[in-house]
């Protein structure tokens, strides 16, 4: 039987299997534009329209919860995002393809394919696609896609007006027939989830990104894995260090919900903590951690939204007015963000960019601000332990040993490729399958930060930068300050992280003696981590770039 022909019989086993489960499972996608914390669609947010953050003060809106108790909204906006569950590929740096199992996007589609966060704001996320979604899409459809963002699969409820909030005094967007909502009350079509979401897994797992103060939905659809039809494998999205509201969202399956073959679930967030953190599917995790269910999140400051030229200090001071935001470190030992004891006069000023200047936390002196910044998943791969998972042989975990060491799912010299990496699936369709380069540009006199984080299964890693200054501000999505506000940030020239830890680094190019055109590199010390397998040069390296100018969008240098 042909490798088509295989593809297909297995595919129909899925949707036998799928069909058995209709009754009890079923895809949906959820994103409204309004609750309860968020009435108006766009209060505020650091990259897109709505207000600037002046705590407390003015520029809030008080509004009651349906419990009757007041609240102050500090800004933030509704995001969502969809991801699948399921199966896939990567190609290593010396060729090989490698199966994965793997998340992958379900929404975001035009951002994820240039290295950007996936997570879109509402209105975003509820759009139709310009052209009927096929097999392998993005990399199908390309430019057709006309910068699609929205939900995979969503589509127009035609027994929208039966929903009872139709007949409420007040309705909400998606029941009026004028409205570009109209009927998208999170209705799927299954079809373009399976052609899009099957054997799609991306390495790493798509990139999130939300803003302090912000709603996230993020929906988890298990669309089964094609290569293993032997495996009803559920799934679940664990945020690694994330401080939940609930147990109900945090993933791990004792406490929590897990996703079946055919179902969906939306998961709900709120950003109470900038800081850097990851995420992976918390079903035996050794097995789905080595297997490449991993992916980075990060939350930003709402000191992104302090007004321009207003005083960052204040700013914070102004945040212990608001029980929600507040961070008493003289009666909470756990406190976040020290007040500094001293207010160095620093201002919300403009970055080398020229926008407005960018912080990875809620400093109050302006120390972590940077112009441009990487996010960066140190990875590893046991190939042989690949190669069982997809031949339906018992796995060795007490053998496990990597041999391909990744920075976003790549190694040397695929991580200074620009653009989308594409690997052939089984029925030889090109899927994107690592779409984020690890190359780190810098402008002239600037800063970048990098937002790195290990979820190796197996190894500790280390990454050393040889020229320019690494300054460490953070760990564990935790700014290294005392309870004092006294900042305890460290140079070095190498930072060392296990499986499970983030770390925050500034590389700092503001020293006039580096100037346009110079490379330096990004690098393990450890030599056996620097080979792709059986090949000698390699492994867990990236090259820094000093540039004129570096686009805060694309992180591109100018063409030469």
């Amino acid at each position: 039987m042909g490798s088509k022909g295989l593809q297909k019989l297995l595919l129909l086993s899925v949707l036998i299997g799928l069909s058995t489960l209709a009754n009890a499972q079923a895809f949906r996608v959820q994103c409204p534009t309004s609750t309860t914390l968020h009435p108006t669609v766009g209060t505020g947010s650091p990259v897109g329209p709505g207000a600037a953050y002046t705590p407390a003060t003015a520029d809030v809106t008080v509004s009651t919860t349906a419990s009757g108790a007041a609240y102050i909204s500090n800004g933030g906006m509704i995001k969502c995002q969809q991801v699948s569950g399921g199966d896939g590929y990567a190609t290593m740096a010396d060729g090989t393809q490698i199966y994965l199992f793997a998340f992958g996007p379900l929404s975001g589609l035009a951002d994820i394919a240039n290295g950007l966060p996936g997570t879109e704001i509402a209105s975003d996320f509820n759009t139709l696609p310009p052209v009927s979604l096929a097999v392998g899409d993005p990399a199908v459809n390309g430019s057709l896609l006309n910068n699609f963002k929205g939900a995979v699969g969503l589509a127009r409820d035609p027994e929208v007006l039966a929903d009872p909030a139709c007949s409420s005094a007040n309705p909400p967007d998606y029941c009026n027939p004028a409205s570009a909502m109209y009927g998208l009350d999170g209705h799927v079509d299954p079809r373009p989830i399976m052609d899009v979401g099957v054997m799609n897994g991306n390495q790493p797992a798509p990139l999130m990104a939300i803003d302090e103060d912000d709603e996230f939905f993020l929906t988890l659809t298990n669309v089964g894995m094609l290569m293993r039809p032997d495996l009803f494998e559920q799934h679940t999205i664990h945020f690694h260090g994330y401080p939940n509201a609930s147990s109900f969202y945090d993933g791990v399956p004792d406490a929590s919900v897990a996703i079946n073959i055919g179902g969906s679930m939306t998961y709900y967030y709120l950003a109470p903590d900038a800081g850097t953190y990851f995420w992976h599917c918390h079903i035996t995790p050794p097995e789905h951690l080595q297997m490449g269910m991993v992916g980075q999140l990060y939350v930003r400051p709402r000191q992104n939204r302090v007004p321009a030229g207003a005083s960052l200090h204040a700013a914070l001071v102004t945040q212990q007015s608001d029980l929600r935001t507040k961070s008493d470190c003289t009666q909470d030992i756990l406190c976040t963000t020290p007040i500094p004891p001293v207010d160095n006069g620093a201002t919300h000023g403009m970055n080398k960019s020229l926008g407005n200047t960018l912080y990875a936390y809620n400093d109050g002196d302006g120390t972590t601000a940077y112009d441009v910044e990487y996010p960066l998943q140190i990875h590893g791969f046991d190939p042989n332990f690949h190669f069982v998972g997809m031949t339906f042989n018992p796995e060795g975990f007490a053998d496990m040993k990597d041999k391909y060491f990744l920075l976003n799912g790549r190694s040397y010299p695929d991580t200074v490729q620009q653009g989308t990496m594409q690997t052939p699936s089984s029925d030889t369709t090109l899927h994107d399958s690592q779409p984020l380069p690890s190359i780190i540009n810098i402008p002239v006199g600037g800063r970048a930060l990098l937002r790195i984080s290990d979820l190796d299964v197996s190894e500790y890693q280390t990454l050393a930068s040889l020229g320019i200054p690494m300054t460490v501000v953070a760990q564990n999505a935790r700014l290294l300050r005392d309870e004092a506000g006294n900042n305890l940030y460290y140079n070095t020239n190498s930072i060392t992280l296990a499986g499970g830890e983030s770390i925050d680094v500034i590389l700092d190019a503001s020293d006039p003696k580096f100037t346009s055109g110079q490379k330096f590199y990004l690098y393990s010390p450890n030599l056996d981590h620097l080979s792709n397998d059986a090949e000698n040069f390699g492994g867990l390296m990236t090259e820094i770039n000093i540039c004129s100018s570096v686009d805060p969008n694309t992180k591109a240098c100018p063409a030469s």
